[in-house]
């Protein structure tokens, strides 16, 4: 319900609000000239990984705010939280106007963080670290709430019946990883194990998924962390002559096209697209008026459980790069 308050009070409160926001972003579109407002420049910085595709929609959702609200966009990342920290300061160093960043490694991010606010860059954390966010002096938080995500996972697998469930871990040291599976955990009824495998290596992933469902055959369910790790799990799965269902956080175009074909189970949204896109829309809010969201509370984009029912709008979404 807040993410749908948050997305409603962006697009504005009235008809004629709304009508005169869709105008400027089509005169903007047709003739590619800059709205008539400061032109400042944000950084976004997450913890991700290379040719990770939930990023690529994180990046989709704040470029298209940038071009609608006059804003230069620079992303970088680095799954290293040591290196993820440098990329911060160096975006303070050349004087952002404003910071997105993930708290994925908190601890590796609270200084940095600090010294954004003491050079007067505002900073929105999105996606990871919703308890650390307010404590770290952020403005706002923009995600889904993994604990509340996972006990959604719980609840989805005991509706199917599961009673011994895995939960896949592919980066250690994640807290938001950590309290999706403790949620999952403490809402599901039956039995669930945590394996904690190298999200780098998809190979060794697929070999380690594997040999558990080998050595147990009462998992009937494995839930993966991430979009691109539920293939794997599957393909693990079919190797292993496990019955177990595929059940994962996140989607992309072949999570869509396998909820689509029975390959995967049910999926958890926390559309990313989102997370960026109101990430910097909410820095130009602050900065040219100096709007907050959330109350001091995080602004939540999830979770959305989907299924095979919702696949064929999912595909449609995911062709243009926005789920």
């Amino acid at each position: 319900m807040a993410a749908v308050l948050g997305a409603t009070a962006l697009a504005g409160c009235s008809s004629t609000g709304g009508k005169r926001a869709e105008d400027r972003a089509n005169r903007l579109a047709a003739n590619g000239s800059a709205v008539n407002t400061p032109h400042w420049t944000f950084a976004m910085v997450t913890h991700s990984g290379a040719g990770d595709t939930f990023w690529d929609i994180v990046q989709s959702g704040a470029k298209q705010a940038a071009a609608k609200d006059n804003i230069k966009f620079v992303y970088s990342n680095s799954d290293q939280a040591n290196e993820q920290s440098q990329l911060v300061q160096a975006a303070i160093d050349s004087h952002v106007d404003g910071l997105v960043v993930t708290l994925a490694k908190p601890d590796a991010m609270k200084t940095v963080v600090a010294r954004a606010e003491r050079a007067g860059i505002p900073v929105i954390t999105i996606n990871s670290g919703s308890e650390e966010s307010r404590k770290f002096g952020a403005i706002t938080h923009i995600g889904q709430d993994e604990t509340i995500a996972g006990q959604a996972v719980g609840d989805e697998l005991d509706k199917r019946g599961k009673k011994h469930a895995l939960c896949v871990l592919h980066e250690q040291g994640n807290v938001g990883h950590e309290q999706r599976c403790a949620g999952a955990k403490a809402h599901f009824s039956g039995r669930m194990d945590n394996l904690y495998v190298n999200g780098t290596n998809m190979p060794d992933v697929q070999s380690t998924i594997q040999a558990k469902l080998q050595a147990d055959p009462s998992i009937d369910a494995v839930v993966t962390l991430g979009a691109p790790y539920a293939a794997t799990a599957a393909k693990a799965r079919d190797e292993a002559g496990s019955k177990a269902e595929i059940d994962t956080f996140d989607l992309n175009a072949q999570v869509a096209t396998s909820l689509k074909n029975g390959t995967i189970g049910f999926a958890v949204d926390q559309q990313p697209y989102l997370q960026g896109y109101e990430a910097i829309d909410l820095l130009w809010l602050y900065r040219y008026n100096g709007d907050t969201l959330g109350g001091g509370q995080p602004v939540l984009t999830g979770p959305q459980v989907v299924t095979k029912d919702s696949a064929d709008a999912l595909l449609a979404y995911t062709k243009r790069g926005t789920r």
